[in-house]
């Protein structure tokens, strides 16, 4: 037993040699890998280097005063020291300026409904103030040193487009009202289509009007309703159209899209849209003669002072009194035409004999003088000293397009013409 643990222990002796003589190459070859030098190794071997660097000194911030803008419309019976209260200005400086300074003139005549901004400081003291005065020119009064001075920038002009549609339901000033159509560009539509459709007579429930329209802006702020640029008219299944065409700086007109002008050598009415209270007929019972006689023109009610326009561009034969028409005003127009205005309550002044005057100039207004029953126009359309019926009789056209100028009218109208069938056939689909 003791010789079988002494072979035993022998044994462990000899396999424990084995073990650490087996070993002794692979530490050597670890401790050999741990001393080779990095550089034989081919690897990179920079140094970092901290470098601090100075950074720019930051400029100094100015603060700037903080201000505040404020926006007022003139009220009726506003006075200088109530509009100041409602824009926050609270400047005995600015008050005395504006209330006494030649420069704040224009200021202190603005009319109500008129746009005043006003920039103050913290304080309430006034910085500057500005308005739109004459022909949208922008007034500005700004605060310079211990008082203010007063300049005025020319108007930036905008004008902008705008298209309107609407159907005729019990009058044309009715639609037009709905649709939001100013009354200049109402007033437009009817004088553009005057030549082909009696707006005394001929109006049905149902015909339809587009208009394209200008308005003028200056600043943001609406300056005039301008020109009517193109406009449809369906009256009784019959479609007019027009296009406004300028053909130089002076001189612009309406036509159709072929290039027939709109202009008639005559208006229907020589006044705005009115009531006829007597039309031209050969048998007529006279409200102040009392017995049954013709009557050789038309009667257009209207109260007294509305202005009378020339139909035509002509000459002033006669101006005064005569007979039964009271005040009266004849023009002759080219060769074989003249118009009658009579019941006049006054002339327009510098009106005289020989005067030359362009269609649509006023004449005259509206009176009841001579032998009437009451307030109106008489008018007398006469070929050859004859009269006609001036609510019937064909009127001669002004010149189509020429040839110089067909070739960009016709580009410019047919753009509109396509714009115009587009409007109308999308607002018809709405109704339907």
């Amino acid at each position: 037993m003791l010789t079988q643990n002494m072979l035993n222990q022998e044994r462990k002796k000899k396999l424990r040699w084995f073990i650490t003589v087996s070993t002794m190459p692979l530490l050597g070859v670890v401790t050999a890998f741990g001393l080779v030098p990095t550089s034989n190794l081919g690897l990179n071997n920079d140094k970092v280097a901290i470098e601090q660097l100075a950074l720019p000194a930051a400029a100094p911030t100015e603060s700037t005063p903080a201000t505040f803008w404020h926006t007022e419309r003139l009220q009726r019976g506003d006075t200088v020291a109530e509009l100041m209260q409602r824009l926050n200005i609270k400047d005995p400086v600015a008050s005395n300026y504006l209330r006494n300074s030649a420069d704040a003139k224009a200021f202190r005549k603005l009319s109500v409904g008129s746009e005043v901004q006003a920039e103050t400081d913290t304080t309430g003291a006034l910085v500057s103030l500005s308005y739109l005065g004459e022909q949208g020119a922008k007034s500005i009064i700004q605060k310079q040193g211990d008082s203010f001075i007063s300049k005025t920038v020319a108007a930036q002009l905008e004008k902008r487009l705008f298209v309107r549609t609407g159907e005729i339901k019990t009058s044309l000033y009715a639609a037009t009202d709905a649709a939001g159509m100013p009354e200049s560009a109402a007033n437009q539509l009817t004088e553009i289509f005057s030549g082909d459709v009696d707006f005394h007579h001929d109006l049905k429930r149902g015909d339809r009007f587009t208009a394209v329209y200008e308005m003028t802006y200056s600043n943001g702020a609406l300056v005039k309703a301008g020109q009517i640029q193109a406009a449809e008219f369906i009256n009784q299944g019959n479609v007019y159209r027009a296009v406004r065409f300028q053909s130089d700086a002076t001189h612009s007109d309406y036509y159709t899209p072929e290039g027939r002008s709109l202009k008639k050598a005559f208006l229907r009415s020589p006044i705005a849209f009115s009531r006829v209270s007597s039309g031209f007929t050969m048998a007529r019972f006279h409200p102040v003669l009392n017995k049954w006689r013709a009557h050789k023109g038309v009667d257009f009610a209207a109260p007294i002072g509305t202005p009378v326009k020339a139909t035509s561009d002509g000459i002033v034969s006669f101006v005064g009194q005569q007979n039964g028409y009271g005040n009266v005003v004849i023009l002759k127009h080219q060769s074989q035409y003249s118009t009658v205005y009579g019941h006049l309550s006054r002339y327009a002044k510098g009106l005289r004999n020989g005067a030359r005057v362009r269609q649509g100039d006023v004449i005259a207004y509206v009176g009841m003088t001579g032998m009437t029953s009451g307030p109106h126009l008489h008018y007398e359309f006469r070929i050859n000293d004859q009269q006609r019926d001036p609510l019937r009789v064909a009127l001669p056209n002004a010149l189509p397009i020429t040839g110089a100028n067909r070739t960009a009218f016709k580009a410019m109208a047919d753009k509109f013409v396509a714009s115009l069938v587009q409007l109308r056939n999308t607002n018809l689909a709405k109704l339907d």
